[in-house]
C-alpha cells in the first residue's frame, strides 16, 4: 500500500473531526499519480470527489483494503498504525499551519525522499508534494 495524506506546517491533518483544508488541484494531482490504480478512502474523503473516478474505492474499512501498489488516502484516521507495512508515502503539504489534533507521525524514519515537487493549487498558493519510499528494507 501507499499512503497519501495531507498535511499541515506540523503535521496536523484534522481538527475536531474537519479536514484542516482541501484544494481541487490536490485531488487532481492524486488521481493523476495513481494512474487509475485503485486508492481507497473513507466515505468522508469520497465527499471531495463531486464526480469520483472508478478507480476510488469507498469502505468504512478503507485502511485494511489496499493490496500491493494501492493507494489509501488517509485523511481522517491516524495512519501510524499502517505505516510499518506501507510500502510508500506520498505527503501533501498545504505548507500553512492550522489548528489540529489528529497528526501524521512526523519526521519519517526509516523513510527515504524520492522525490519532491510543487505547485499551485486552487486554494493554497503553493502546495508540496513529497513521495517517500522505505529504505530500512
Amino acid at each position: 500500500m501507499i499512503l497519501i495524506a495531507c498535511v499541515d506546517n506540523r503535521g496536523g491533518m484534522l481538527y475536531r473531526r474537519r479536514r484542516q483544508s482541501q484544494d481541487r488541484l490536490l485531488r487532481q494531482d492524486l488521481l493523476t499519480e495513481a494512474g487509475g490504480r485503485p486508492v481507497w478512502l473513507s466515505p468522508y474523503s469520497l465527499r471531495q470527489f463531486p464526480d469520483p473516478p472508478e478507480n476510488l474505492r469507498s469502505a468504512e474499512d478503507f485502511f485494511c483494503r489496499p493490496g500491493r501498489g494501492e493507494y489509501c488516502f488517509f485523511e481522517d484516521v491516524d495512519p501510524a498504525p499502517w505505516l510499518e507495512g506501507a510500502e510508500g508515502v506520498i505527503l501533501y503539504h498545504w505548507n500553512r499551519s492550522y489548528p489540529g489534533d489528529l497528526f501524521f507521525p512526523l519526521p519519517l524514519t526509516g523513510w527515504t525522499l524520492t522525490r519532491r515537487e510543487e505547485f499551485p493549487g486552487s486554494s493554497h498558493e503553493r502546495i508540496t508534494k513529497e513521495v517517500f519510499l522505505r529504505s530500512d528494507r
